[in-house]
């Protein structure tokens, strides 16, 4: 029987379609493949040794929180390309078209997928003659100034044991946000995240894919053998203005759920990877963070990127037997908590009892959310540490403190042995937005220092390139007779000198005229 392959109609809600897609489970998909990873080896920042050389396809970090503005909903944000770089064109950042960015979700704690929300990317490109990533301010995502654009497809996928029962098309051609060229490029780009914001059936669902800024904080310098033994390195955000490209998803908490009585579910993402066979084949995985960067050694960390929940079996010994609580006795002192370390077992394999476990539970490696917690009125950093039952590991807040929280559960908190470890970076360096997608704005490729005798105001400096490039005794209209030995591309191409015939084309708005 070939699985029921439909797009939604109208207004109906993605609750009644999975509704649907459970009354069909027990529908047989023969002739459909497993939804497992393929064979390939190959989530974090740059964790592992193959998916740190495709940023495209690398998963940087993964969130799922209840909607502090809308509790009746789920917000899941994945996102990908670590150290985006503002000012990196005219090759700016965009989502892989031959990949798949898929979101998991396991209803039951089966370690298995129920639910899978697929993206998919097509980019497309008005002036390939130009090098211009935008030829002109971009007001809207469909300005024609904007060169270069992606959208996306978004399918709903239902599975049982892995097998596909029904396939349904959620939306398409949604357009993506673009990447923040800079202030004369797209001198409003909050009117571009909002124009990328698409409701979903007209219900309580939501989709966004995007640049943004990085909502991970930390200092990374941990590295270097753990800030060089003396922590007189520490509290630096090494991930300061640096961008991702997010996939935000906000859903019906009775969409995601089992049941009412069974609200906590497992959730990953997954990127996998279109070969030259046409087969598509995982490359990255991502649930709770800083898994496969500090658990697992060297020799698991391309085959955790390549396997799924359901086999985490193989990995046990790296939670059981960390490494990191001995690298920090040999450097600072600090006795070791005794093995084997079932607590960390508890959870981040299997949730907190009581919490955000759910009942017959099969250990495994995901962030485990409990949907009817409602989210806390004032968040703290530390989560379930602190008291606040809506943070980290109970899903994961934009604002959790990840890495201060786990390194003190590493180091034997749930043991008794108290302590405030941290990296001394407790927050974002951006404020996160208070409605979906909440990710920051990302920072602009035009960051930095004004140029030199400019205060900021609108038009100094293409005054002063004018000024500076007009011969004394001109009317400034036009350069006869003058050679220039220049060419000026302001944030985006604000205007172009040719060489030679000494003519400047600015036109208002600071749009090309006459350029191809």
């Amino acid at each position: 029987m070939t699985p029921n392959t439909r797009r939604i109609v109208g207004r109906r809600s993605l609750t009644t379609l999975v509704c649907g897609a459970l009354a069909a489970g027990g529908l047989a998909a023969a002739g459909v493949t497993a939804l497992e990873p393929g064979a390939a080896s190959a989530s974090s920042h740059r964790e592992a040794p193959l998916i740190s050389g495709t940023p495209q396809f690398d998963n940087t970090d993964l969130y799922a929180f209840v909607s502090p503005d809308a509790p009746d909903t789920t917000t899941i944000v994945a996102n990908v390309i670590p150290f985006e770089e503002p000012a990196g064109g005219p090759n700016f950042y965009t989502f892989a078209e031959d990949a798949q960015y898929d979101i998991h979700i396991d209803q039951d704690g089966d370690a298995q997928g129920d639910l899978l929300f697929r993206y998919t990317f097509d980019t497309h490109v008005k002036n390939d003659k130009s090098f211009l990533y935008n030829t002109g301010p971009v007001e809207s995502l469909d300005d024609p100034d904007l060169n270069i654009t992606q959208t996306y497809d978004l399918q709903l996928l239902k599975l049982k044991d892995q097998k596909l029962v029904k396939r349904t098309y959620v939306a398409d051609d949604v357009p993506v946000a673009p990447s923040n060229v800079g202030k004369a490029s797209m001198p409003d780009y909050a009117k571009l995240r909002d124009q990328a914001v698409k409701e979903l059936g007209g219900y309580e669902a939501k989709t966004f894919a995007g640049q943004a800024d990085d909502p991970f904080f930390a200092d990374l310098r941990v590295f270097d053998l753990l800030y060089g033994g003396n922590l007189s390195e520490v509290g630096n955000d090494t991930l300061k203005e640096y961008n991702v490209n997010s996939i935000a998803l906000q859903l019906p908490n009775e969409l995601i759920q089992e049941s009412a009585e069974q609200p906590v579910v497992g959730i990953w993402s997954t990127t996998n990877r279109k070969g030259a066979d046409g087969k598509f084949r995982q490359v990255s995985r991502l649930g709770n963070p800083l898994v496969n960067e500090v658990v697992n050694p060297i020799k698991d960390k391309d085959t955790f990127n390549a396997s799924a929940p359901w086999d985490d079996a193989q990995f046990l010994k790296n939670v059981t037997e960390p490494e990191l609580p001995k690298l920090i006795e040999a450097i600072y002192k600090i006795p070791a908590p005794d093995e084997p370390r079932n607590d960390l077992v508890d959870v981040f394999l299997k949730g907190v009892p009581d919490l955000n476990q759910p009942p017959h539970v099969r250990a495994s490696e995901m962030l485990r959310l409990n949907t009817s917690i409602k989210p806390a009125a004032k968040p703290k950093r530390l989560g379930v540490l602190d008291g606040d039952n809506a943070g980290f590991p109970n899903g994961r807040r934009l604002t959790d403190d990840v890495i201060d929280a786990s390194l003190q559960v590493v180091e034997g908190e749930l043991l008794g042995a108290k302590n405030d470890l941290g990296d001394a970076v407790d927050k974002n360096d951006q404020e996160f937005e208070k409605a979906f997608p909440y990710v920051a704005q990302p920072t602009a490729g035009s960051r930095g220092p004004l140029a030199k005798g400019t205060d900021g105001t609108k038009g100094d400096v293409r005054n002063q390139l004018g000024d500076a490039l007009t011969p004394a005794g001109t009317s400034g209209t036009g350069m006869e007779d003058t050679t220039l030995i220049a060419v000026s591309a302001v944030s985006g191409a604000a205007g172009f000198l040719l060489i030679g015939t000494g003519l400047m084309w600015w036109r208002s708005r600071r749009r090309i005229r006459g350029y191809y």
